[in-house]
């Protein structure tokens, strides 16, 4: 058989136009254009994809421990109020479990919170390489915090001995800048650095979060308020990547998931970091915040990936369903497709690689 595609990747930045693959025995055996493989192999039948051919992409953010749905959308607030937390008495390894049987990828970054089942599930037999990002959040006063991050010290050191060999590793997830305490915010990435750990944190997600450090205003000032935390917690007139930037964060090179609202100074200070971001274009739009500037991370040289999000804010946990979104909403397919697959890169994991040799089961097309 011989596959073609207008669109043949090889690896996420060697691209064939019009390109093909010739599969014998189970196995791309050739690679190249369309017309040379044809002239080359011209009594095999031909299939065509419409858009794609090559290796599979990587989801390099969601949260399968709140389980395959149902999607809400709706103002990101209210998806924290009235979709996540009444899921947080049933958060954990049996709707992981659920989730994972709708997710196509096997790469993952995943982001796991309140039950320690779910890290030790994905060490010791989830079906995914990858990375399982411990969540750590909370405001308090600084009792709070040092059990906190004494529980968390401990938590890691015990689940690192279940790391398999060429399996998913253990990483942390400061949940985002208005979720912590600087010190605290400090001191987790302090502790995944000490403990040669990959961060994720979400960060300027939706315009909510924006208004909060800017001018302290909008929903997330109102919870705050609600909530009697101080309003003074966090300086005001920044914006979220400047926050972090400012507490010397970016020095530990996390990977950044959203980035929605930003612009061309905190892209700047992203890419001097030499930061990469997770976009999750579908739960963006979705919970009203938007897509990123992509032409700001294009000039400004930004590494992206692409992420679902979890199946709350999103239609499904295929990144694939990202790119195709991305493409109705006017990005180039190319890049797209590329971002999909620099997933890999994030999780630490090789690139993808198209080869002779490779099996047939390896492909994908669409």
């Amino acid at each position: 058989m011989i596959y073609a595609a207008p669109l043949l990747f090889l690896g996420p930045d060697e691209v064939i136009e019009h390109g093909a693959l010739y599969v014998e025995g189970g196995r791309v055996v050739a690679t190249g254009r369309e017309e040379a493989l044809r002239a080359r192999f011209p009594e095999v039948p031909v299939r065509r994809f419409g858009t794609y051919l090559g290796p599979e992409a990587a989801n390099a953010h969601t949260h399968l421990d709140l389980g395959p749905g149902p999607t809400f959308k709706g103002p990101f607030m209210d998806f924290v109020l009235k979709a996540v937390f009444p899921k947080n008495a049933a958060r954990g390894v049996g709707l992981a479990k659920k989730a994972a049987k709708i997710a196509p990828q096997r790469a993952l970054g995943d982001i796991a919170a309140t039950d320690v089942k779910t890290l030790e599930w994905w060490l010791l037999e989830a079906p995914f390489s990858g990375v399982v990002y411990w969540e750590v959040l909370g405001i308090g006063d600084r009792a709070f915090e040092e059990r906190l991050l004494a529980d968390t010290k401990a938590l890691i050191r015990r689940l690192k001995r279940l790391e398999r060999p060429g399996g998913p590793r253990l990483g942390l997830s400061p949940h985002a800048p208005y979720s912590l305490t600087p010190r605290l915010m400090k001191e987790v990435v302090a502790l995944a650095r000490e403990e040669g750990l990959p961060l994720q944190i979400h960060a300027a997600e939706s315009p909510a979060e924006a208004a909060y450090f800017q001018r302290r205003e909008g929903p997330i000032t109102e919870f705050h308020r609600r909530k009697r935390i101080p309003l003074d917690l966090h300086p005001v007139g920044l914006s979220p990547i400047q926050y972090l930037a400012e507490l010397g964060v970016l020095e530990a090179r996390p990977t950044l998931i959203h980035g929605v609202q930003v612009d061309a100074a905190d892209l700047q200070l992203v890419a001097e970091a030499g930061v990469r971001v997770v976009s999750c274009p579908r739960s963006n739009v979705n919970l009203e915040a938007g897509l990123p500037p992509y032409d700001l991370y294009q000039a400004r040289g930004v590494p992206l990936a692409l992420g679902t999000d979890s199946a709350l804010s999103a239609e499904s946990l295929d990144v694939w369903d990202e790119v195709r979104f991305l493409i109705r909403q006017g990005v180039a397919a190319r890049e797209a497709i590329r971002w999909a697959l620099a997933g890999h890169g994030v999780l630490g994991l090789d690139p993808p690689a198209i080869r002779p040799g490779t099996p047939e089961a390896e492909l994908v097309g669409w």
